[in-house]
């Protein structure tokens, strides 16, 4: 398959397109992709992201004038897309760049001596001591000038930018590694950063939205009661099968917010998500065992045999987490056929995986149990090659409901 890796699809065109460029999600897509289905709806259509992550789905229909309903089961993703999709007032504006002033200055005023800091695991690799510093300060400004209002949610967005820019986080891989040398940033650098994002973020908050989104804390196997009106499109981009944490991505953001205040509090919520196992949720995961089966072709069975029996002492963890991931994407399509209106469309940008070389086809199985769940006309389309291994592919898996 000749596939170019089409770099325009992903964050990378967030990063310049007002807010969708406020917090990078590594695994996150770009407002293009949805660009190309929702453009041209009428006004007031109704969207459902129930796997909403940062947002994107939402922003952008509330951008072209539609109505979206977004969902997610990470509290901290709910408040930035909420954040994110809502309209700010010029005097919300004004507020906002006034205390991000007093914050920089109540900072520089204080010493870090004291002060709280996020209990991340190994936070030196994170922050050299004087960027913790500068972030323990504003930390602790911000908390002084906090109000609850939606000028706090602006500097809270600008300070997790400025953590990010001082951090030795780097986006070069498919998840969240580490640069080689760390970072030298001192305590005036981060306190200027913060400045500069909160002028940014402000700057950016200011376009008006013609259309609305409303953000629940749910979960996608079971949408009843959270599309409280037919949804005419339902686009979204579920976790992939390939292991990777957004709860682990999102650490430092999360610490930093106190959405999380240990270890296994984060892996309690890995556990609640679809995808991903890490910490607590990688032990339950051995003693898991699907409730029902799955109803998949017999290449199903066969990858997971083949991935069960590699020469590693986790293959048949990973086996059984590929197959508690269709397990939960299975009642996911189940619920989403339920609440899509008769004529509405379906659409999940999805990639495919591989385990020990053996390849997981996420969207040929995808196609299976739409089918399966009560969608028709159900296609896979594939959309660029991406970086991070020769066999690996995103794609968009669609279908539409028929009257029912």
């Amino acid at each position: 398959m000749t596939v170019r890796q089409n770099a325009h699809l992903t964050f990378r065109a967030n990063a310049a397109a007002g807010r969708h460029g406020w917090l990078r999600l590594t695994p996150a897509y770009s407002y293009r992709l949805v660009a190309d289905t929702l453009s041209g709806h009428e006004p007031g259509t109704t969207v459902l992201d129930p796997f909403s992550g940062s947002g994107t789905t939402g922003l952008f229909a509330a951008e072209v004038g539609l109505d979206a309903t977004l969902v997610d089961v990470n509290p901290f993703l709910v408040w930035l897309a909420r954040a994110k999709t809502r309209d700010y007032g010029e005097a919300e504006l004004h507020e906002a760049r006034d205390r991000a002033r007093a914050v920089a200055a109540a900072a520089r005023a204080a010493g870090s001596g004291g002060l709280w800091q996020p209990p991340i695991f190994r936070i030196d690799r994170w922050w050299s001591s004087p960027a913790l510093a500068g972030l323990k300060a504003l930390r602790a400004a911000l908390d002084e000038h906090e109000d609850g209002g939606t000028a706090t949610d602006l500097l809270l967005v600008a300070f997790c930018r400025t953590l990010i820019a001082v951090s030795g986080a780097a986006f070069d891989h498919q998840s969240m590694s580490f640069k080689p040398g760390g970072t030298a940033a001192r305590v005036g650098d981060v306190l200027v950063r913060f400045g500069v994002e909160a002028e940014h973020v402000v700057a950016t908050a200011g376009r008006a939205l013609p259309g609305r989104a409303w953000v629940h804390l749910g979960d996608a196997r079971s949408l009843a009661g959270l599309a409280d009106r037919p949804v005419q499109v339902l686009y979204t981009s579920p976790p992939y099968a390939n292991r990777i944490s957004y709860v682990r991505e999102l650490r430092p953001y999360m610490y930093w917010l106190r959405f999380l205040d240990d270890s296994r509090q984060a892996g309690e919520l890995d556990w609640s998500a679809i995808g991903g196992t890490w910490g607590v949720a990688t032990s339950r995961l051995a003693g898991w065992s699907p409730a029902h089966g799955v109803p998949l072709n017999g290449s199903f069975e066969a990858t997971l045999a083949r991935i069960a029996a590699a020469e590693n002492r986790s293959g048949r963890l990973l086996a059984r987490y590929v197959e508690r991931y269709f397990a939960d994407m299975w009642r996911h399509f189940r619920a989403a056929h339920d609440v899509v209106a008769p004529g509405g469309t379906a659409c999940y940008v999805i990639g495919n995986s591989t385990f020990f070389g053996h390849v997981v086809p996420s969207q040929d199985w995808y196609a299976e149990l739409l089918t399966e769940a009560g969608f028709t006309g159900v296609q896979v389309r594939a959309l660029r090659k991406r970086n991070s291994k020769a066999a690996l592919y995103e794609y968009a898996v669609t279908g539409r409901v028929d009257a029912r």
